[in-house]
């Protein structure tokens, strides 16, 4: 089992900036890779990035490609979304999400383990 808590949503301006951390507790989080999901009012909860147990591999998706960045602490134990010249479109619940698989995948079914969310909500 492995117990994630998301953390640094808030409101911001349009073009501001957020990071978001995901703190992981449990066992051995290095195993683990993880991903970032979001969703908004009234849609389907997507994919925003994904990074791979080492840290080494990275994977954003396309609308975020140039303004969002995943990263994780040398321990492994927390990851961060850094998210830059946000728009009132990415405003959404963002979930932190965990997965034993080998790889970095970006379909929600191969991610059981999942954080409560955090809001971010962007002015125009």
């Amino acid at each position: 089992q492995v117990q994630l808590v998301e953390a640094g949503g808030g409101l911001v301006q349009a073009g501001g900036s957020l990071r978001l951390s995901c703190l992981a507790s449990g066992r051995t989080v290095s195993d683990y890779a993880m991903g970032w999901f979001r969703q908004a009012p009234g849609k389907e909860r997507e994919f925003v990035a994904a990074i791979s147990r080492s840290g080494g591999i990275t994977a954003i998706a396309d609308p975020m490609k140039g303004r969002f960045t995943i990263s994780r602490d040398s321990a492994k134990t927390t990851v961060y979304l850094q998210m830059n010249s946000l728009k009132p479109e990415d405003t959404a619940v963002y979930f932190c999400a965990a997965t034993s698989m080998r790889w970095i995948t970006r379909f929600i079914a191969d991610y059981p383990y999942w954080g409560q969310g955090t809001q971010v909500t962007v002015s125009s």
